[in-house]
């Protein structure tokens, strides 16, 4: 099933269930899938790296605006974000664990040969591609420190 259909069927259930924070959430997938095909072309699908890329893209923003409304004190607006990126997590393939990135990042750095923090980019590169969807940038790149430096 496309990620397109899965947000409709999603969307309908919210609706019954007048769940308006889901509502919220799976309409701001369904925006930004429409953008992304109106942006693609003439074939007008996506592939699933780019519906991946950009889910993780959502997740992220709703994250930071949390972030951003608990710096300023609004608690009630940083929670309604947060419930709005694990809605849209749910569409996202499953995510790896610490232990297993730092796995892969390990296999990495020895493949590569990297031996210091000047490696970093080498290294990010490699990570990112191979663990595309299932890890965050932000995790690959503290592990990818902690393990160079």
């Amino acid at each position: 099933m496309s990620l397109q259909t899965e947000v409709m069927t999603a969307m309908k259930a919210a609706m019954k269930a007048k769940d308006q924070n889901a509502l919220a959430s799976l309409r701001a997938i369904k925006s930004a899938i429409l953008t992304a095909q109106t942006e693609s072309g003439a074939s007008g699908e996506l592939t699933q790296e780019e519906e991946v890329k950009m889910l993780q893209k959502l997740v992220k923003q709703r994250k930071d605006s949390a972030a951003i409304y608990q710096e300023q004190g609004r608690d009630e607006m940083a929670q309604e974000e947060l419930a709005q990126a694990e809605v849209i997590e749910q569409f996202l393939p499953e995510q790896m664990s610490e232990e297993e990135i730092e796995k892969v990042v390990a296999s990495i750095i020895e493949k590569t040969g990297a031996s210091g923090m000047q490696d970093m980019g080498k290294v990010m590169g490699l990570a990112s591609q191979e663990l595309a969807g299932r890890a965050d940038g932000k995790t690959i790149s503290g592990i990818v420190k902690k393990k160079l430096g």
